[in-house]
């Protein structure tokens, strides 16, 4: 495979000699100034990005966000069994409407046949990006002064970028969500020649970022120090995640209420009377239904939760969509016809951005099951959420978990089902209400940080857009 891209990318260096493209020769900073951000994701899904893209349109700066667009999942409800319409995910709603924003939409790369092992598409696949991608950032698209690109996903990302960069004449910014490298060993196995040939490629092409951004600080730690080895005169900031204008606090029952009877779903309508009373919890969990968000600890503590004589009635409501959606769908089915969720109803669900912050808002508690792969990024979803005033038990086993939750301020830690069990009981009881309403209230003191005053102390200054003095 890397010989296969090797000559694909030796190709690219000829096309250059023959075509050339055009390089950036305007100003680096200040209103007007270009800058591609390339998500080799769906913009949909990529909330930091979208972050990103809003705050150097707010300045002034010129954006062109280039990611894939549309993707689509089925609502199904667990005790219903009855699937409502698919609905779009869609971007952030002033992307589509920002003047200073324009949207670059990727072909959705082909699909791997079941029939077809993962090393001999996995090149396909990759080819098929190193093209589009060249031919689009290299001849397409007008220079730009900066280009920002997530990673991961690495591959071809980074290749692509650095290439780029340089024949372009961009500085090229690496924001570090996390290693796609571990990410590929968390699914393939530590052992697969894949996941050694993808952290010499990340290690290497990594350091060739002008500039670099973190979303931990155990993170930037860790790209200074062996294998990265980023050198110490390429700027490094740590760039916390913070939550959207659109991720607000319902403190009020009234509005809470009102909030509830505009999203829930009609299959759900039988619950809202008992939502409303306290008579039953909503809790709330955002998964990619991914290895690194393992469910079955959600599932399991479910399980034990409804075993319990005292069990106040809960709610599930179970966002996202990813591989593992359907498996664990028959799993839930499976465990409501055995009787074994009894108290306890589950629905698995994607919703409009909008919706999902008011959700967030409205739930008793929020659920996160990230365990990082790489041990020191953190879930943007807990972000949200506290961004929503909404208390957080997440899972706690890694490095950079106490940059965000606070054990007994705005949030619980847990690493297996029956500690999850054990702190569902101890909060979701009557005597639990006291420290809940306490989570809450760190949790919404946590929120109040937003991302505008995060990102113009820290990226707006160093991309020129904010004044050091502001």
């Amino acid at each position: 495979m890397a010989g296969l891209i090797s000559l694909v990318l030796l190709g690219l260096l000829i096309a250059y000699i023959v075509l050339k493209p055009s390089r950036y020769n305007g100003h680096t900073t200040g209103k007007g100034v270009p800058v591609h951000i390339l998500v080799l994701g769906d913009i949909g899904r990529s909330p930091r990005m979208t972050y990103h893209a809003l705050s150097i349109a707010k300045h002034g700066g010129k954006v062109k966000l280039i990611g894939y667009l549309g993707m689509y999942s089925s609502v199904h409800t667990r005790q219903s069994h009855s699937p409502t319409p698919h609905i779009e995910t869609s971007p952030h709603p002033d992307i589509l409407t920002n003047p200073n924003i324009t949207l670059i939409p990727l072909p959705t790369p082909p699909s791997r046949p079941p029939s077809v092992p993962f090393l001999l598409f996995a090149p396909i696949k990759v080819i098929f990006q190193i093209l589009h991608l060249s031919y689009l950032l290299l001849y397409l698209l007008p220079p730009s002064a900066w280009l920002l690109v997530q990673n991961p996903p690495s591959i071809p990302t980074l290749a692509i970028a650095s290439l780029t960069s340089y024949l372009r004449n961009s500085h090229l910014i690496i924001d570090w969500h996390n290693y796609g490298w571990t990410i590929l060993s968390s699914t393939k196995g530590p052992s697969h020649p894949f996941v050694s040939l993808s952290k010499i490629y990340e290690t290497y092409l990594g350091r060739l970022g002008s500039h670099h951004l973190t979303v931990t600080n155990a993170m930037a730690r860790q790209l200074r120090a062996a294998p990265y080895s980023i050198p110490p005169h390429k700027p490094m900031i740590t760039v916390h995640d913070r939550p959207a204008a659109i991720f607000q606090p319902i403190l009020s029952p009234n509005a809470r209420n009102e909030a509830l009877d505009k999203i829930i779903f009609p299959s759900g309508r039988e619950y809202y009377r008992a939502l409303v009373s306290g008579k039953m919890k909503l809790l709330v969990s955002s998964t990619s239904w991914t290895p690194d968000e393992d469910f079955s600890l959600l599932l399991s503590a479910l399980t034990m939760y409804a075993a319990r004589p005292d069990a106040v009635p809960i709610l599930a409501l179970i966002t996202g969509k990813g591989p593992q959606k359907e498996y664990y769908d028959d799993k839930i089915d499976a465990l409501v016809k055995e009787g074994k969720l009894p108290n306890v109803r589950i629905a698995t669900l994607f919703l409009p951005f909008e919706d999902y912050a008011r959700l967030l808002a409205c739930a008793d508690l929020g659920v996160c099951l990230h365990m990082s792969s790489s041990g020191v990024d953190l879930p943007m979803k807990v972000v949200d959420m506290f961004g929503a005033g909404l208390p957080v038990v997440a899972y706690g086993g890694y490095e950079s978990f106490g940059e965000l939750v606070k054990e007994g301020v705005n949030g619980r830690g847990f690493e297996t089902g029956e500690e999850l069990a054990g702190v569902l009981g101890e909060l979701l009881k009557p005597e639990g209400e006291n420290e809940l309403k306490h989570l809450k209230k760190g949790a919404v003191e946590e929120g109040r940080r937003r991302w505008d005053e995060e990102w113009d102390g820290t990226v707006g200054r160093l991309m020129g857009f904010v004044e050091e003095s502001s």
